[in-house]
């Protein structure tokens, strides 16, 4: 295919992008003879169209003739010679040459001796839709650690590889009958080969996929270990469930009680399903988080989520229609013990297991109403606080232990099965929800604890916090906490319960086991068989591992509630090996959270088929150095991984009680800014600031073109009345504001790409894309070009070598070299890159006023460009004469005596005004200071044939002239 065709192809630009960088078309009339000046500073065109729609970069000359939007035929030589430096010649001829030398694996067998660095992403889920630009924002930042790291003689371990298993590739297959295997992996080339043409330094021989056999046979080896443990078990747990589609559902794909495919109703119904104990380890999870160098925010979000908290549980028998204590009791979990007086009534869970039991008849269809009710809502639903509180009446009582008071038992979905025991003593003079609640229902509110910094107009609003205990006695009980503090109060009503049976001290978590079962096709097999006799579970052994998906071409839901696996009859019909009973296999499949729980040590040891990692190699890469992804995965990824960890440390496979030392959340990168303006019934325009019904008005988006700055407020250009909201959202494809980083690499090129991601602003903080910005460092990068190779050519190309000399270079250069050296490391170091980058860019801007460019200064500049804009500076590398790569060449090193300013400026007084300052040297004289500043434009007209009176020197201080008008003038030259 000709480069004509190429252009004229309406081709995907991923495909287009590389198509354009391997093919050099031939006999075309370079763009440079039409032009009437050199390309030297030609501002660079933001996605020219040429043919069909095809996203070419160009340049402009801003005086030129030439109409560069004509859409005759323009041949791809005339548009790489438009080009400020040639990136698409230099990227894909370094990315061949790295994967051709494997220049960035890491050997199996590494120097021990050496330092190590273990810098991991969190490997991607590889969807159809490819990266888009907020992908590469962490991708660009370990790679430049792990390239700073090569650089200062570090062993590093920098692997990629895929979280494949889940439902995406499933729905896909359900809707068109594709196999999720042959979709996961084209998605998994074109991630690849994206990721590849953005120059990362991937040790490419270690890549894995959760999906392949010889991964997640040690997943299910794991999972083996955990339930020879006790660690995994199966429970009747509630679980999403759909009628409609005939599946259990994940609670993300539940969105306000129904299915986030198709809008059918979900319910919460009760199945087997099987747990993983992660509530042993709580304790730990939640004690070996101060030792990490994590956020604390992260941390705190974690501690939250495992939510350890020490309180009573207390015991309240059930009333019979009499009134009578029966033989059941309503356990409830309280962290406030001390407001057990004021307990005025009860709320179960409608999914209590004694609900049924002492619910009466005349209120038992009426429940029964409100349990299908809340079986329709998610946990999150019924649990936000800001919803309205509802419930039911049970039509019976139960005893409060503490007064003998009969309290009523309402059932009421704001309690979950899932947390405590289910049930809970409401309070609602001290507690909100409770208190909502009972002032609804018209129920009793009781106070017992004084909040003494209050007033007295306070002393009947519901108050949750600690204070001073009052109207809680009891004769008939033998319980007085009257006057005591809260804390006091609370210790000895759990003595009490105790002592009388009414309770005990409890320790409780929020954390909930985990449910580690999905009815799905796509995911690992849990190797679990079950006894057709008995229902006993049975382990499959070690050694008939991997347990491998079975073939199937019908992905569907069966409608019943049997997972998809259940229709490969012949796979799921086996026998006991030991036994010889018949058996089937478990036809639930593993969770995608699975395989992500424990990569990073596969990583370590890809290829072992005899154990999970070996151990030598375990010991010296553990634990992860740096690990950097979202914030979205701060809970439960990173909590479940750690619980693994654990287990694994535990039973000896690996060497540290923690996998992350370091975690790093990269902000959110945002789509462009919106504008968006209203318009009434009649199609005017309706500013921002003047209605308050704007949502009863059509929103409408305004183009960027058409709006402008006015203050600090967007307006119409044509109505500048007329304010508009500027918002930028998070990249989706529905709202159309996802940025292919492809487009951006074929006109920018990668190291532009890179290089603006990591100038955005802050690591950590979230940014909006905007397009327009990356030509600032596409044109520091062209500048950093032509500083070494020169100018371009008559035809815009660029010769060979460079413009680099051998000369000594000066002290002012030296300084200038190392002041960007200690900025660079210092940055980068700290995760401060666009500050780095501002610190080359200082460079570049000093050295453009220097009359050479010495190799002593440049040499050590190309190794600092290199971890951010690895391409162009392995080129720059080569044309200095150097015939290997740079990646391993030795990082440059600061020298502190180069970093100390000598000079120093020195303000100049003339009469006690200051006039002006001058530079002097460190230990300066007073001559010296007065001869220099006798020089200075700015304060000659001052001195220029003045007499003196006398000088006042403070050295490093200040230089003050005092003229003596009265005698004559001298000279001062």
């Amino acid at each position: 295919m000709s480069s004509h065709q190429i252009l004229q192809f309406r081709a995907d630009p991923f495909v287009l992008s590389h198509c354009c960088r391997h093919i050099r078309p031939t006999g075309s009339l370079p763009l440079q003879s039409h032009l009437k000046q050199p390309l030297t500073g030609l501002r660079f065109l933001r996605r020219r169209t040429f043919h069909a729609g095809v996203r070419c970069s160009a340049t402009e000359a801003p005086s030129s003739n030439v109409n560069l939007e004509k859409k005759s035929p323009v041949s791809e030589t005339a548009i790489e010679s438009k080009r400020v430096y040639p990136f698409h010649e230099i990227e894909p001829k370094w990315q061949r040459y790295w994967e051709e030398n494997r220049t960035f694996r890491t050997p199996d067998d590494v120097d021990t001796s050496k330092p190590k660095f273990y810098v991991l992403d969190m490997f991607p889920y590889p969807s159809g839709a490819g990266l888009h630009v907020g992908h590469p924002l962490g991708y660009t930042a370990t790679d430049i650690l792990a390239r700073l790291r090569r650089m200062q003689g570090y062993n590093v371990l920098h692997p990629m590889g895929w979280d494949a298993f889940g439902l995406p590739a499933e729905q896909y297959a359900i809707e068109t009958g594709t196999h999720p295997k042959t979709t996961t992996l084209k998605n998994i080339d074109r991630f690849r080969l994206q990721l590849k043409s953005l120059g990362f330094s991937y040790d490419w021989d270690r890549e894995l996929s959760t999906t392949e056999p010889d991964y997640y046979k040690w997943t299910q080896w794991i999972f083996l270990q955990l339930y020879k443990r006790g660690l995994a078990y199966q429970a009747e747990v509630p679980v999403n469930w759909c009628p409609a589609l005939g599946t259990v559902l994940a609670n993300e794909e539940v969105v306000d009680g129904v299915s986030e495919r198709g809008g059918h109703p979900v319910i919460r119904k009760p199945m087997r399903q099987w747990m993983l104990k992660i509530t042993a380890y709580a304790d730990r999870l939640l004690e070996d988080l101060d030792e990490l160098e994590w956020p604390e925010s992260i941390k705190e979000m974690q501690r939250n989520w495992i939510g350890r908290s020490e309180g009573a549980e207390l015991n309240f028998s059930i009333l019979d229609g009499e009134g009578r204590e029966t033989d059941k009791k309503i356990t409830v979990y309280t962290t406030r013990p001390d407001t057990l007086f004021g307990a005025t009534y009860m709320v179960v869970a409608p999914e209590h297991h004694l609900l049924s039991y002492f619910v009466t008849e005349e209120h038992k269809q009426q429940v029964e109403e409100y349990k299908d009710f809340a079986s329709r809502k998610s946990d999150l639903e019924r649990t936000e606080l800001q919803k309205e509180k509802t419930g039911v009446f049970t039509g019976c009582y139960a005893k409060n232990p503490a007064n003998g008071d009969a309290i009523p038992i309402w059932v009421a979905d704001y309690v979950l099965a899932s947390y405590g025991t289910g049930a809970i003593m409401a309070v609602p003079a001290h507690d909100t929800r409770d208190n909502e609640f009972a002032l609804k229902y018209n129920i009793p509110i009781k106070w017992v604890v004084t909040n003494e910094a209050s007033s007295s107009d306070d002393a009947k609003q519901v108050y949750p916090g600690l204070g001073r205990i009052e109207n809680s006695s009891s004769l008939e009980t033998g319980l007085d906490i009257n006057q005591l503090s809260s804390k006091e109060a609370a210790l000895k009503v759990i003595e009490w319960a105790e002592r009388t049976g009414n309770g005990k001290k409890k320790v409780n978590y929020k954390l909930r086991d985990w449910l580690f079962a999905r009815q799905r096709y796509w995911g690992e097999p849990i190797p679990i068989l079950i006894l057709d006799e008995s229902g006993e579970t049975i382990a499959v052994s070690e050694s008939e591992l991997p347990l491998t998906l079975p073939e199937l071409n019908d992905f569907t839901p069966t409608g019943t509630g049997e997972p998809p696996l259940s229709k490969a009859v012949s796979w799921v019909n086996t026998v006991d090996p030991a036994t010889g009973k018949p058996a089937k296999r478990e036809t639930s499949t593993m969770p995608q959270w699975a395989g992500s729980c424990w990569y990073y040590l596969r990583f370590m040891d890809p290829k072992n088929p005899e154990a999970l990692v070996d151990k030598e190699k375990e010991k010296y890469w553990s634990p992860v150095d740096v690990y950097v992804g979202g914030a979205e995965h701060a809970v439960l990824h990173l909590l479940y991984s750690r619980f693994w960890h654990k287990v694994l440390y535990d039973i000896g496979v690996v060497s540290t009680k923690e996998p992350f030392k370091c975690v790093i959340n990269q902000g959110i990168i945002l789509g462009e800014v919106q504008y968006t303006a209203w318009k009434d019934q009649e199609g005017n325009y309706v500013s921002a600031d003047t209605e308050e019904r704007l949502n009863e008005h059509q929103q409408v988006t305004i183009p960027e073109e058409k709006v402008m700055k006015s203050g600090d407020h967007f307006v119409l250009k044509e109505d500048p009345c007329i304010r508009l909201i500027p918002r930028a959202y998070k990249m989706s494809k529905s709202r159309g504001n996802v940025v292919n980083p492809d487009d951006v690499v074929l006109e920018y090129g990668a190291d532009s790409l890179r290089l603006y991601e990591m100038f955005m602003g802050p690591f950590r903080d979230s940014k909006t894309w905007n397009t327009s910005g990356i030509e600032g460092v596409h044109r520091f990068l062209a500048r950093t070009w032509r500083l070494i190779i020169g100018s371009p050519q008559s035809d815009g190309s660029f010769k060979d070598g460079t413009v680099v000399s051998d000369d000594e270079p000066t002290l002012e250069q030296i300084r200038s070299l190392h002041k960007c050296i200690a900025k660079v490391t210092e940055e980068i170091e700290s995760t401060r890159f666009n500050t780095g980058i501002s610190g080359m860019m200082e460079f570049v801007n000093a050295a453009y006023k220097w009359n050479n460019q010495p190799r002593g200064i440049i040499e050590p500049f190309v190794l600092l460009l290199s971890p951010y804009a690895p391409h162009m500076a392995e080129e720059l590398w080569s044309r200095l004469g150097h015939p290997n790569s740079l990646a391993y060449e030795s990082f440059p090193k600061a020298n502190p005596d180069y970093l100390k300013d000598t000079t120093i400026v020195l303000p100049v007084q003339i009469n006690g005004k200051t006039r002006g300052t001058i530079e002097v040297k460190e230990g300066c004289s007073e001559d010296d200071a007065f001869a220099l500043a006798s020089q200075d434009k700015k304060l000659e007209k001052y001195l220029d044939g003045q007499s003196i009176k006398k000088r006042i020197y403070v050295p490093g201080k200040i230089l003050n002239v005092i003229l003596d008008r009265t005698n004559v003038k001298v000279t001062t030259k």
